[in-house]
């Protein structure tokens, strides 16, 4: 058994549902996402952990514990030897499923407090890395679920329209622009339809692709009147759940 008196632990929320999160520890394809090209893991106890960092840097390991998907555990050294030998600190990753995605816990485990302190800033790093692979593969549909989003508000029929908006958007949805203040999926549904009223034969439509982080998307829109005049534009702010629905929405004007 290592005895391993040191540790630096680590908390972040990652915007999707564990079985999604844990695939990143358990696909060479996915661990590579985060990690580096040419990185891979074999998810069984005593599978090889093997971690080719951008600079060339290796790190190497071996799996101790497997629980899917909550949990894994592995050694971590570096194959130079320097500054942790091959074998001589342990890794320990837990999921927690949580309402907005799921919450990692990151142990690691040293036998002095130098190679320590010398990993804060690495996992601190790397975990960013992980967040933004994850979502970028829950989030891959990003620009579809925002064009859906200004589909929605040119349904003229208010029932058409509130399913649309239900398959688009979660329940408790906001929406929040320099004409609006709603929350809900029956708030916004009654608004988009009185919107057609008041400004008929205006159309809004995303305007360039759009930018996504950890399930927060930025969309340029634009929007048009009846004879395809630009009218207005500008930007909106989207929040994306762990399904991939809208949340939440904050639309600017320029």
């Amino acid at each position: 058994m290592l005895k391993l008196p040191y540790d630096l632990q680590r908390t972040v929320l990652i915007r999707a549902v564990p079985e999604t999160v844990f695939r990143f520890f358990t696909d060479s394809a996915r661990f590579a996402a985060w990690w580096g090209a040419g990185s891979t893991i074999d998810a069984t106890p005593g599978g090889k952990v093997y971690i080719r960092h951008p600079n060339g840097v290796e790190t190497v390991g071996e799996v101790l514990e497997i629980q899917s998907p909550e949990r894994i555990v592995f050694t971590y050294g570096y194959a130079s030897g320097n500054p942790i030998p091959p074998g001589s600190s342990r890794v320990t990753i837990r999921l927690e499923p949580v309402e907005s995605g799921t919450r990692l816990f990151l142990r690691h485990e040293f036998a002095e407090p130098g190679p320590r302190d010398l990993h804060v800033q690495g996992w601190r790093f790397q975990l960013s890395l992980f967040a933004n692979a994850v979502a970028n593969e829950v989030y891959a549909g990003a620009e579809t679920t925002v064009d859906q989003w200004y589909e929605a508000w040119t349904i003229a029929d208010d029932t058409a329209r509130a399913e649309f908006l239900a398959r688009v958007a979660a329940p408790e949805v906001s929406f929040r622009d320099r004409y609006s203040l709603l929350a809900g999926l029956e708030d916004l549904t009654a608004h988009s339809g009185a919107a057609q009223r008041f400004m008929p034969g205006i159309q809004v439509r995303r305007n360039g692709s759009v930018r996504q982080c950890q399930g927060t998307v930025l969309a340029e829109w634009i929007a048009t009147d009846k004879e395809g005049k630009k009218r207005m534009s500008g930007t909106s702010v989207f929040q994306l759940r762990p399904d991939g629905r809208i949340e939440a929405v904050t639309s600017f004007a320029k």
